[in-house]
């Protein structure tokens, strides 16, 4: 029987961009650049070596955002993934990370699975919860931030490494688990995966055909909310410190001022 892998992924502002809140204090995606979040390209790759072990093996490649979160799953499907689901809706908007697991869940069970990889963060939000949010509606076990995985005979295995141990994990599938960025370097997407990209199937999914109501979702289903924001003030000149035999304390006075040290 077929490995049935779900990549969960997620399209970002780009973080060298002019990133900023909108009116309703939401992220403003459209005077921005998206892309692909980084540390979900480490997801699809471990997604990609774990096909290539298997006997028989499928990769989807799961989204929830705008039109142009397609951006995203065409980056991953030129990495070589096999097929894509795209969760669009307008009602989405303002969702936080537990209505986002609630989506990703249900679009999980309507795919069909029995590993999803997530990873570690998303470089936005970057909570790092999502991964054991969507263990828990699925009901099935967790195995996150792994530097290692692999899986053989129904069962997934990881190595997860602490500042101060490594630990070995195992779960049986079906599981979810998330990958941190050193399970590996994504590879680059070749030219002639690129173009295959063009040919493999995007689904398209909204909220009724989840069968998800809207209030359960977006900011009036939100369990977070940002109160206000304020704009980053100007970059200032600096203190600058001229060594005429004293250079040294000042130096220490400042560091110290700002309790550096």
């Amino acid at each position: 029987m077929s490995l049935r892998i779900v990549v969960c992924v997620k399209y970002v502002p780009d973080a060298t961009g002019d990133r900023h809140f909108a009116e309703d204090l939401t992220v403003d995606r459209d005077d921005v650049d998206g892309l692909l979040s980084e540390l979900d390209e480490y997801a699809v790759e471990q997604a990609l070596q774990i096909a290539d072990e298997a006997d028989d093996a499928e990769i989807t490649v799961l989204t929830v955002g705008p039109e142009d979160a397609k951006d995203a799953l065409r980056k991953a499907l030129s990495m070589g993934a096999d097929k894509a689901v795209h969760v669009e809706d307008d009602d989405l908007h303002g969702t936080d990370v537990l209505g986002t697991s609630l989506v990703l869940a249900k679009a999980v069970e309507k795919a069909g699975y029995d590993l999803v990889v997530c990873g570690m963060a998303s470089t936005d939000g970057t909570m790092g919860v999502l991964p054991a949010l969507l263990a828990e509606r699925l009901g099935v076990p967790q195995v996150t931030l792994l530097s290692e995985v692999s899986v053989e005979d129904g069962t997934v295995t990881g190595r997860r490494d602490g500042d101060t141990a490594t630990e070995q994990l195992q779960a049986s599938l079906p599981a979810v688990v998330s990958v941190t960025d050193q399970s590996g370097e994504a590879r680059y997407p070749s030219f002639k995966g690129i173009m295959a990209a063009k040919k493999k199937p995007v689904t398209s999914w909204d909220l009724s055909d989840l069968d998800i109501e809207a209030g359960e979702v977006g900011l009036e289903g939100a369990w977070t909310k940002v109160d206000g924001a304020d704009e980053r003030p100007a970059r200032t000149a600096g203190t600058i410190v001229k060594d005429e035999g004293e250079g040294g304390k000042q130096l220490a006075e400042f560091l110290a001022g700002q309790k550096f040290i």
